[in-house]
């Protein structure tokens, strides 16, 4: 495993401990993986580190948290010489259907897709779009008083819950029928911004309401969370939906069995993420 103390990587991780699952993961920080890992210290971008992680394992989980993919060719190469079968956590933002991605997000991960496909190894992507995570980027406003600032309010998005995209993931890395998939994965709901605070401040139990700005002060915000090319796709993205939301799809049900859950359900399980940044 690559990225074992990210928000997908732990949920994934976590999954796989509770299957019996043997588990090696490659960690710059041994002491913030779970107890009954196998940890391999080291930078999942040097390819010595990941051939030593990968050897003997069937599968791997691999996640690309780089801004472009300047090295990508030597990891998967590293990858394929010690696993058969690799799970990748790309993008929404990747259209099949474009030589030249039109954002970075969706460039470098498309450019990692292609190193896999052409290493020979046996692939499945993971492509969802937004995190319900993200909006954990509202936190500042939220500590700040009951307005959350930002453009593009009436944007509808797909929020995805990143216990769903592990639950996919797992399937992927230890059942057979998903390979070759590009499963785009998303929340079973559209909600616009707007909305997305509302519901926040009724998790909190308090009127948040969100307060409309320009394309430019969103960019500002963004740039705050973001590094300035990410901040730009981003952005990007945003106005991008307007008016021509992503449709929910059902893959997280077809492939697990179980509905995606709603952003309700997320904030349930992660209002203490509110409150306890806010102590």
């Amino acid at each position: 495993m690559t990225g074992a103390t990210g928000n997908v990587g732990s949920a994934v991780l976590a999954r796989l401990l509770g299957a019996g699952v043997g588990v090696r993961a490659v960690s710059r920080r041994p002491e913030r993986v779970p107890v009954g890992v196998e940890v391999v210290r080291g930078d999942q971008f040097d390819p010595d580190v990941v051939r030593e992680a990968a050897d003997g394992t069937d599968a791997a989980f691999l996640v690309w948290p780089a801004f472009s993919a300047d090295g990508a060719r030597e990891v998967v190469a590293a990858l394929a010489a010690g696993t058969s079968r690799v799970v990748f956590l790309s993008s929404g933002a990747v259209d099949d259907s474009r030589d030249v991605q039109e954002s970075v997000i969706g460039q470098f991960h498309a450019d990692v897709e292609g190193a896999l496909v052409e290493s020979g190894v046996e692939w499945t992507f993971l492509r969802p779009h937004g995190f319900a995570t993200n909006t954990l980027a509202w936190l500042p406003d939220i500590l700040a008083g009951d307005e959350v600032r930002g453009g593009f309010g009436d944007v509808a998005l797909t929020l995805v819950h990143e216990d769903d995209i592990a639950a996919v993931a797992v399937k992927a890395l230890v059942e057979d029928g998903h390979l070759g998939a590009k499963y785009v994965l998303t929340g079973p709901e559209l909600l616009t911004r707007a909305e997305q605070v509302r519901l926040i401040g009724e998790a909190l139990g308090r009127p948040l309401r969100w307060v409309e700005l320009s394309p430019e002060a969103e960019l500002e915000a963004a740039r705050r969370w973001l590094p300035e090319a990410l901040a730009e796709a981003f952005v990007g993205g945003l106005a991008a939906r307007v008016g021509d939301p992503v449709p929910p799809t059902r893959t997280v049900e077809d492939v697990t069995g179980s509905p995606a859950r709603t952003f309700r359900q997320w904030l349930a399980d992660h209002v203490d993420d509110f409150v306890r940044r806010s102590a």
